[in-house]
């Protein structure tokens, strides 16, 4: 069975880079019929929150990305201690004692000799008596993962054929001295005892998954097939990585993009497919193919959300927003007139508000001063009570036949008076709606 994870940790509000890794995981595990699982990666005991769990959950589930499990990190520790003991049994785990400062001494000195700054592998040297002299002196001792310095190579989903010589890569710290289980060796032990099968993720992850790669290997399990997404950038190429904390889901749906909008987008984006406005998840899991992304930095512009969005909502039936129109207060009789006149008027839901206002409380007539006469002559020619989609035309022929005005200079000063602006819904659909007319 395929089974696909999103790995985020609750330590902010997921945003739309977020969102790309989670989403392009869910398409591929419900176009297989696997599994999707959410994993909070919360080892991170003083930065992760349950406010942000809860409001990763609620994301999630805004956008219908609905998990079949949920998995908890920090409810497996004891399981990534088993696994450290048997990674020191095989000799592939082994404990340092550097400072930070110390280490980072080490780092400048290769860089300034031109070499790469590679752990250089010292703690390995230590004898039983070194340690323990080293934690006499107060220092405490943190674990590497020992690397084979061979080549690692995989077949990427996206990125193609990828071979890292682990040579030039640094032994991993895959636990802190804090006791601290980090994400990559928390990661493969969960990936192995999950059986997840499929890990999309960003391309800045390659060098993680190297290193994995042969962290699962050493505890007997078998890699994941990998694929690394590009990152986004802004509209016009730059950095987009500072302004993700503005582009939060939560943001996005404060601001009234449609789920379906969203999601449309990010399953295409990057990609050789046109971006095309989906019908459901489904539709989008059916056409989902990640061997169509591409390697290279992908423009990411939010402004494209606003016209998905409208043409959602131009798709909804009735009876999708009938708890709307309620809440609104919109009479029964009068919602299918009126949401077939607002959906083809707004750019978000929240916008039938102020459409229904116009309607039910009327308009501030604009009335330009030459026009004064004509609006006020026009206004004791309008029809009495009920008006249907026959009224406008019954009205303008009549006012047109007293007044000898036409065309523009006809309907323009009535729109004006009657809606208070210069374009809108068709009259004749709207006349039906206006509980109120002001005088002008």
């Amino acid at each position: 069975m395929t089974v696909t994870r999103f790995a985020p940790s609750p330590t902010g509000y997921i945003h739309v880079g977020n969102l790309r890794t989670a989403l392009m995981n869910y398409l591929i595990a419900r176009k297989s019929g696997g599994q999707f699982i959410l994993r909070l990666d919360d080892t991170d005991r003083e930065r992760s929150k349950q406010e942000y769990a809860d409001g990763i959950m609620r994301d999630l589930e805004w956008l219908g990305l609905t998990w079949d499990r949920v998995e908890r990190q920090s409810d497996r520790l004891g399981r990534y201690m088993e696994a450290a003991e048997d990674l020191k049994r095989v000799g592939r785990f082994y404990e340092a004692f550097e400072s930070p400062t110390e280490l980072d001494l080490k780092r400048k000195k290769l860089l300034n000799m031109g070499k790469p700054p590679v752990y250089d592998r010292a703690s390995l040297k230590l004898t039983d008596d070194d340690k323990a002299r080293m934690r006499a002196e107060g220092r405490a001792g943190y674990w590497r993962f020992l690397l084979d310095q061979s080549r690692i190579e995989w077949t990427d989903g996206i990125l193609g054929p990828i071979s890292i010589d682990a040579a030039s890569v640094s032994d991993p710290v895959l636990i802190r001295a804090d006791g601290q289980v980090l994400y990559t060796f928390a990661s493969s032990v969960d990936d192995i005892d999950m059986g997840v099968t499929h890990i999309v993720r960003g391309a800045d992850h390659v060098t993680n998954t190297a290193t994995q790669i042969q962290i699962i290997q050493a505890m007997g399990g078998t890699p994941p097939a990998f694929a690394h997404h590009s990152l986004l950038t802004g509209a016009q190429g730059e950095e987009l990585s500072k302004r993700l904390g503005t582009l939060s889901l939560r943001d996005l749906r404060a601001a009234g993009i449609e789920p379906l909008a969203l999601l449309s987008l990010m399953a295409r984006l990057g990609s050789s497919k046109p971006v095309e406005l989906a019908g459901s998840l489904d539709e989008l899991a059916e056409g989902f193919d990640i061997g169509s992304f591409g390697s290279a930095p992908t423009k990411f512009n939010p402004d494209d959300l606003k016209p998905l969005t409208r043409a959602h909502l131009q798709r909804l039936p009735l009876a999708a927003v009938t708890g709307q129109l309620d809440a609104l207060g919109v009479p029964a009789d009068l919602q299918p007139g009126f949401w077939t006149v607002a959906s083809q008027n707004i750019e978000i839901l929240a916008d039938l508000d102020r459409w229904w206002t116009l309607c039910r409380d009327g308009a501030e007539p604009v009335v330009a001063p030459e026009d004064a006469g004509f609006v006020r002559d026009a206004l004791a020619l309008l029809p009495a009570r009920p008006w249907d989609t026959g009224t406008w035309a019954a009205w303008t022929n009549a006012v047109k036949d007293a007044t000898g005005r036409k065309g523009k200079g006809l309907f323009m000063p009535l729109r004006r008076a009657l809606t208070g602006m210069d374009h809108g819904p068709e009259m004749a659909q709207l006349m039906p709606l206006l509980q109120v007319v002001r005088a002008a």
